[in-house]
């Protein structure tokens, strides 16, 4: 019976395949007439010629270094094409394009670890987390910069874990639930970079120190640390930074003068090293120095021209300290006509920074799904270009080749098989099921129009102020626990989690599946939701402990929602009644729920609402709100 089985086999599958991989094998060889140059030294010349191109030609220095990818591929040089491969993941990288840098990166990581260069794994991983920090997946950043930490004490390697530490303590300096723990890492990274006479990196690591222990309000070791940085960045253009943080010291000690002495000198030397940022942070230092000394004239001044500068370059951050300023002490000096303009543009300008921090997150949904389309497509092409090594060999032993293949094969075809699992879970992780099903079924998922949901928007009062009592620990149990109890009322009351931004969370009714008492249900989960809040206030004021308080709105009327475009992978609603719905929760009170006229013509047979009147709502005018004290009886 055995012998019987094999002669089918040999008869049927090997001979044809054996003779197909043969004819393959010499038709590849015949096209592979011109051997590519071996010549080490020459590729390693191009290597270095490319680099004179990064900024200037990024397409000659991607062209070039293609060019040594393929001869060294060729010539089976596995270090030249290692450093060809980290060359166009660097060029990729500086022009944003982080998915091809991730892919060049990581096939030469794969050669490092195969050739056992350490030094070239820890480069590659560092390199590795910068991606995913610029993206901001902490998670993954910092699983990266651990190990090019690890692999760069493996080797002694010091500038490197110098490099490492500050990139660690970057990602925990994210969160103010981390920010302590970042500052170990760079006091572990300062005596490492002053025993190499590394200047940027003592100046670096000393005045992310300084403005930790200036948040924590410990001048003097604040102090200490710029000092330090300054010494270091003597001749750096990092200088005016270091120079206006010391001003800042200063003036928490109402040493207004020589605060501002320091501050002249930031504005003096970034305006020599015509550093517009450095010049609007600067001004902005000596007008809130002018502002806590009560010379509001002054201070005036320099908001002005802080805000002429930050315009000019488009800088938001420092454009939202100057309205800040500059309301505030139009007000002080009793013009509040100008103060209510700042006011107006620092709304303004907080509901872009709004705006831009949802499209960061949004992008990094879109990043994680380009990141799995292109591991896809790798995993194709490694499977492509094995194929292709067995055919060409097929001539020395074919059937042993195909064998080969049908396991890497079914390796591979597991791995695909994984990876698509995975993609499932992201997407009904982040989408809604019906929208998830859609978009696997057709590749898109079209945008749907609701005539009538119910918006839900809640922000914590005095959030700020309870972060900075709490531990890191506490503060992250208490958001998780107010969050955790959300999402479990959300679900309860069959309502969509939309998303979180900060500490607002926001959630509709009526969508993705259409309900017409989606009014009565979101404000049953408001109610809800107060009342937790509530609960969770009496039991931590018996402890001791700062609690969180709510605002909380609720508008109903017509959106659009859904996954539009190409570029923007996430679940949201648009519409004018999303705005409004903002604006109930902007206008209402700690405690209360606070609803439209339209939200209370769908819900006034079922809860009992007192009428606040019209109430001014920015951009939207005076708009009729309630509180809803409770069901009726």
């Amino acid at each position: 019976m055995f012998k019987k089985t094999f002669r089918y086999l040999s008869k049927f599958c090997v001979r044809p395949i054996f003779g197909a991989a043969i004819a393959l094998g010499l038709w590849i060889f015949s096209h592979n007439v011109v051997w590519a140059d071996c010549d080490t030294t020459s590729l390693n010349r191009k290597i270095e010629e490319s680099k004179n191109y990064f900024s200037s030609n990024p397409t000659l220095a991607i062209q070039i270094s293609k060019q040594v990818l393929e001869q060294s591929r060729k010539c089976n040089l596995q270090r030249t094409t290692a450093n060809a491969l980290k060359n166009l993941g660097i060029i990729y990288y500086n022009k944003g394009d982080y998915i091809n840098a991730l892919e060049s990166w990581n096939e030469a990581l794969s050669i490092f670890n195969e050739t056992k260069d350490l030094s070239g794994v820890a480069n590659i991983e560092s390199n590795l987390g910068a991606i995913y920090f610029n993206q901001g997946d902490d998670v993954n950043a910092l699983d990266y910069y651990l190990k090019a930490l690890k692999t760069a004490e493996e080797i002694k390697d010091t500038l490197r874990i110098v490099t490492t530490c500050i990139n660690i303590g970057g990602v925990y300096s994210n969160k103010p639930a981390t920010k302590a723990k970042s500052v170990e890492y760079y006091l572990r990274a300062l005596p490492l970079s002053e025993s190499i006479s590394d200047k940027d990196a003592i100046g670096t690591v000393c005045v992310n120190i300084g403005e930790y222990h200036l948040e924590k309000n410990r001048l003097d070791s604040a102090l200490y640390y710029f000092e330090k940085s300054l010494i270091a960045f003597d001749s750096s253009e990092n200088k005016p930074y270091t120079l206006n943080n010391i001003g800042k010291v200063y003036c928490k000690r109402k040493l207004f003068d020589k605060a501002i002495t320091y501050q002249t000198q930031a504005l003096k030397q970034s305006t020599e090293l015509k550093s517009k940022n450095d010049i609007a942070l600067s001004l902005i230092g000596l007008a809130e120095t002018h502002e806590a000394k009560g010379d509001l004239v002054n201070a005036i001044k320099y908001y002005s021209e802080a805000k002429t500068i930050s315009l000019q370059i488009g800088a938001d951050y420092q454009l939202k300290s100057a309205y800040q300023g500059l309301s505030n002490t139009n007000a002080a000096l009793g013009d509040y006509k100008k103060a209510y303009e700042n006011q107006y543009l620092l709304m303004e300008i907080k509901d872009r920074l709004f705006t831009l921090d949802s499209e960061k997150k949004i992008g990094t949904l879109q990043f994680s799904f380009d990141l799995y389309k292109k591991e896809q497509d790798l995993v194709e092409k490694q499977e492509q270009i094995k194929r292709q090594k067995l055919v060409r060999n097929g001539f020395i032993g074919g059937f042993a080749i195909v064998l080969l293949f049908a396991g890497v094969f079914l390796s591979q075809r597991n791995r695909i098989s994984k990876e698509k699992k995975r993609s499932d879970e992201l997407l009904l992780n982040i989408l809604p099921e019906e929208t998830a099903e859609e978009l696997k079924a057709t590749g898109s998922a079209k945008a749907k129009s609701f005539d009538s949901i119910s918006v839900l928007f809640t922000d914590f009062k005095n959030f700020t102020q309870a972060s900075e009592i709490l531990s890191a620990e506490e503060l992250v149990e208490e958001i998780n626990q107010c969050y955790s109890e959300f999402d479990r009322i959300v679900t309860k009351h069959g309502l969509e989690k939309i998303k979180t931004i900060g500490d607002s969370y926001m959630c509709a009714g009526g969508i993705p599946t259409p309900c017409e008492d989606h009014a009565e249900r979101m404000v049953k989960a408001a109610l809800e939701m107060q009342a937790f809040i509530e609960n969770n206030k009496e039991n931590r004021i018996k402890s001791n402990l700062p609690y969180f308080e709510l605002r909380l709105g609720i508008h109903s009327g017509p959106v659009v929602a859904g996954v539009v475009g190409t570029k923007k992978f996430a679940y949201d609603i648009w519409g004018d009644t999303v705005n409004t719905a903002s604006r109930m929760e902007s206008s209402g009170a700690v405690g209360k729920v606070n609803i439209s006229e339209a939200t209370h013509e769908l819900v006034k047979e079922k809860f009992k609402c007192i009428p606040r009147g019209k109430i001014a709502a920015k951009n939207k005018g005076e708009i009729e709100m309630y509180f809803v004290e409770g069901e009726t009886a």
